[in-house]
């Protein structure tokens, strides 16, 4: 521990936590909700970046722990009627989202991880969690791999930085499909409301999606509006949104960035470059938060019928590591 950084065990309201501390940032991680980084704050300024459940709201935050902090997808978004075949096997998923017919949001999000690691260094503050899925995990009836997905947060100078990696400790070739369901308040800046609010994403081609929420293969034309998120900006609530689109890089990096016009400030999210796709949803336009989620992989994507490397459908090796890291910081 130092006067710079800190990082200890204690409570996010009712629910065990991990705390880090770097000058004004400070961050909480709940290891037994699915490793959901629940807080990322500046003190000194009194931003509250992430959406936080409230005391009363806990529960309910624990029975589905999606719209709060940075919940882990994995598997992400909808698959059809639950189920795909992939590699000559067929997975068979829970149908939990009625009025589609598909299972939505994977096994993580909710799961309870180990914590591995935490403590303070010269330069950051951070925690580690994993969680190891084999034969005698409940997870394996769905995803049945030997596999690890290990989660480093840290606080430094440079703000909030994830680390995230997926390890096949089995020896067959496994699925590593993963995205984080990232819910970002608008404003985040005491005394600014949304209308002060506009983002830029770094978006490319917008999925054609059935009336299922399950792209179709085509692409939709762009509207005037969505060009503008790629390039000068515009509200998160413009128009109620549940869209899918791929990535475009642009100078080398992945990234939404949300811009607060009144107090003059950005919160820049590079998620680097490996997220082929975003989804972007912002709770049928209602002011208040919105999620830009970046996804390793297409929804459904076993089941629609392109390219691996064009739809995000990585093959994990026996022994293989994908990883990847996101940052989110003030400027």
């Amino acid at each position: 521990m130092t006067k710079q950084g800190q990082t200890y065990e204690g409570q996010f309201h009712d629910e065990s936590a991990i705390w880090l501390k770097w000058g004004s940032y400070e961050a909480a991680v709940l290891p037994k909700v699915g490793a959901n980084l629940i807080a990322f704050r500046d003190t000194a300024k009194g931003y509250n970046i992430l959406r936080e459940p409230s005391l009363e709201e806990m529960n309910e935050f624990r029975a589905r722990p999606i719209v709060h902090g940075i919940p882990v997808l994995f598997p992400p978004n909808r698959y059809e009627d639950g189920t795909f075949t992939w590699n000559g096997r067929t997975y068979t998923f829970p149908v939990n989202e009625e009025n589609t017919g598909n299972h939505l949001h994977g096994f993580l999000h909710d799961a309870a991880w180990n914590v591995d690691d935490f403590g303070v260094n010269g330069t950051e503050s951070y925690v580690q969690c994993s969680i190891t899925v084999d034969e005698s995990h409940a997870i394996f009836q769905f995803l049945p791999h030997r596999f690890t997905l290990r989660l480093r947060y840290s606080l430094s100078d440079n703000g909030l930085l994830q680390h995230v990696m997926v390890i096949n400790n089995g020896e067959e070739a496994m699925p590593s499909m993963i995205a984080f369901h990232t819910t970002l308040n608008a404003p985040f800046v005491p005394g600014s409301t949304s209308d002060d609010y506009t983002f830029t994403m770094t978006t490319g081609k917008r999925w054609e999606l059935n009336e299922r929420m399950l792209p179709t293969g085509g692409h939709q034309e762009l509207l005037e509006e969505e060009v503008a998120m790629q390039t000068t900006g515009i509200s998160p609530f413009w128009q109620p949104m549940d869209n899918h689109y791929t990535s475009a890089t642009r100078d080398g990096r992945n990234k939404m960035e949300l811009t607060d016009n009144r107090a003059g400030v950005t919160l820049v999210y590079d998620v680097g470059s490996a997220y082929k796709q975003w989804m972007i949803w912002n709770n049928k336009a209602t002011p208040g938060f919105f999620c830009p989620e970046p996804q390793l992989n297409l929804v459904n994507a076993p089941n629609v019928n392109l390219p691996a490397e064009e739809i995000g459908l990585v093959t994990l090796a026996p022994g293989a590591i994908w990883e990847s890291t996101s940052r989110l910081y003030l400027r």
